[in-house]
């Protein structure tokens, strides 16, 4: 048994706090993971806001973690107490149809800690269906990069790579430049692409050119979407061939859409929760100009090692995104902030 301390809020919107919570158990075909650290991500804020229809309160958030095994369910094999782990923020069951074609994001009885389940602003937590979604770690990899893969680093790469089909050559208008848009900045700068990157800080923008942006657009001056894709359109000869939201809102969904060349791809990454409304898309674009429009949610377990490699190859660096680390005291104030500009780069939590 363990004394677990963890980031609790008991309201939508109400002040989180640091208490003592039970010790969680590991379910038979599951583990308990000691938290080593734990990213601090904008749908953490969505959650506390009460913008996901799955949270339920009281409630701990936190999806994305790297540390080491405390626990292992009676039914799991392969795994011992002290092995290095991470996990997809998406636990896949197994057994359905997604999971057993190897969609495991997409699962249609996934469960998520921080959303479905209590998370990893704490000092232990629970991963389900261990033998589909655990990813073992090398030794070269450290906890506080493990835990920037969970959500925002492996989504980014899924988002660019496997939804985005880059290519070395085109440009890719990213919007946004929290850790997903840094992360997908590296990404698609590393295959060879020329990225814009799209922002309101010049913080901000100032990573993205560290991280391989060749072209910039603060979009404080501008007037609305319209414009912001104008601007994109100049800077990449006739429009980007690619387009991530890694922010998540109507104007950078929209401008995205709109600042892609004839038969661009534009992937959306940001949430855009259903409390919030629906975004007015320029279809008739879609349709004249033949555009794709796809979704990207997170990125399964057994796709992990190709990205594992690259960075152990030395050709992706996630902790050159890591901003500030934080104690899970400091937790509470900065989850309340989120939603603020400036918050650039990834902050994570060492429990």
């Amino acid at each position: 048994m363990h004394a677990v301390r963890a980031v609790v809020f008991d309201e939508y919107g109400g002040r989180p706090e640091v208490r003592t919570v039970p010790d969680p158990r590991p379910p038979v075909d599951g583990i308990v993971v000691r938290v080593e650290a734990t990213g601090l991500c904008r749908s953490d804020w969505h959650g506390w806001q009460g913008h996901d229809p799955d949270v339920r309160v009281p409630h701990v958030p936190g999806h994305e973690f790297a540390g080491v095994v405390a626990e292992v369910g009676a039914q799991v094999t392969g795994v011992r107490v002290g092995d290095r782990v991470t996990a997809p923020f998406v636990y896949g069951c197994g057994r359905c149809a997604e999971c057993l074609a190897g969609q495991q994001q997409v699962c249609a009885a996934q469960t998520q800690p921080g959303f479905t389940q209590w998370g990893s602003f704490a000092e232990y937590v629970v991963v389900d269906h261990a033998p589909v979604n655990l990813v073992p770690l090398p030794d070269e990899v450290d906890y506080p990069v493990a835990a920037a893969l969970g959500c925002r680093f492996a989504t980014a790469f899924r988002a660019v790579v496997g939804q985005g089909r880059v290519a070395a050559g085109e440009w890719v208008a990213v919007y946004g430049c929290g850790g997903v848009g840094l992360s997908a900045i590296m990404i698609a700068a590393a295959g060879g692409a020329r990225v814009v990157a799209v922002d309101l800080a010049e913080p901000a923008l100032a990573l993205a050119r560290e991280c391989g942006a060749a072209a910039t657009v603060n979009v404080a001056g501008l007037a609305g979407p319209a414009s912001v894709a104008e601007a994109v359109r100049d800077l990449t000869e006739g429009g980007a061939h690619l387009s991530v939201d890694a922010l998540g809102s109507h104007d950078t969904c929209v401008a995205g859409i709109r600042s892609l060349r004839r038969r661009g791809r534009h992937v959306q990454v940001g949430l855009l929760p259903a409390v919030l409304g629906a975004p007015a898309l320029p279809m008739d674009l879609v349709i004249g100009a033949e555009l794709e429009i796809r979704g990207s949610h997170g990125m399964a377990a057994h796709a992990y090692p190709a990205l594992l490699g690259l960075i152990t190859g030395g050709v992706l660096d996630p902790a050159r995104l890591v901003t500030r680390t934080l104690t899970l005291d400091e937790a509470p104030e900065a989850l309340t902030m989120m939603d603020r500009p400036g918050n650039a780069g990834i902050r994570l939590i060492r429990p």
